[in-house]
């Protein structure tokens, strides 16, 4: 009997994780400040090298919408600018305008990345810091430096952020539909 060999494309087995293998190169040429050919061919090399090599602890790659993801890059980068602007008034404004508060956000799913990177999104929008992810309780306790209203401030991060997260990552909600 004749043993079938699987066999995988070119330019898959040398660029198992391209998305790596081009933060790797432009990183590289980055740090370089060149892109004579010795540094093209070595931002090749690296980029087909260090992915190859961080292949076994890459379990698997998800499958992104790219276009969804790009949408939510921006809204968070216009959230960070602006919130900057908006804690710069408050703490050099007088202390009775802070309210600070501690709150719940309920988690739609038990998708360890969409909940990690809402988490992350939370803690580096400024003004708000998540203190952790309670799976169990299936939620995310947060600190606003001020919030008026916490139904508010749960119903922005998750029409914001965690709705996003959700279709970026293929994720059905768990407990309920978002609207």
């Amino acid at each position: 009997m004749k043993k079938s060999m699987h066999k995988i494309p070119v330019l898959e087995w040398c660029f198992p994780h391209p998305f790596v293998s081009i933060l790797v190169g432009l990183s590289w040429l980055m740090l370089a400040h060149s892109t004579d050919a010795a540094n093209l061919a070595m931002a090749v090399l690296l980029g087909i090298v260090i992915p190859k090599l961080v292949q076994p602890f890459i379990i698997r790659t998800p499958d992104i919408h790219w276009g969804m993801a790009l949408k939510l890059f921006f809204v968070v980068l216009w959230d960070i600018v602006t919130a900057n602007i908006k804690v710069a008034i408050l703490v050099l404004g007088p202390s009775r305008n802070l309210k600070p508060k501690w709150f719940r956000v309920p988690l739609e799913s038990d998708h360890e990345q969409v909940n990690s990177l809402l988490a992350m999104i939370i803690t580096t929008t400024p003004g708000t810091v998540s203190a952790g992810i309670d799976q169990e309780r299936g939620d995310i306790l947060v600190h606003a430096l001020s919030a008026e209203s916490e139904e508010e401030e749960i119903e922005t991060i998750k029409q914001r952020y965690e709705a996003p997260l959700l279709i970026i990552f293929n994720v059905e909600p768990a407990q309920g539909e978002i609207e």
